[in-house]
């Protein structure tokens, strides 16, 4: 399978830092966070499920601004193929 070789960039890495330590930040911005960070270094992309909660932050007005940037963030690093 192809890889995507996109690497989260250092505004976002910091941001995701930042969610993960505000004790106010939501799961779903959390769990956000912690896939960029973890591509921010490495050649890990992001996971099946991780698109899909992605997708869906990116989809609907619930969800902040700086959730969505993670979202995106997340969904570029994503596997083209799937």
């Amino acid at each position: 399978m192809p890889r995507n070789k996109k690497r989260t960039s250092s505004n976002i890495a910091s941001q995701a830092a930042k969610t993960l330590a505000d004790k106010n930040s939501s799961k779903t911005a959390k769990s956000l966070a912690a896939s960029a960070l973890a591509q921010s270094g490495n050649k890990k992309q992001t996971g099946g499920e991780l698109e899909d909660l992605a997708s869906t932050v990116l989809s609907s007005s619930k969800y902040s601004d700086d959730t969505k940037a993670l979202a995106g963030s997340v969904l570029s690093q994503s596997n083209k193929k799937r």
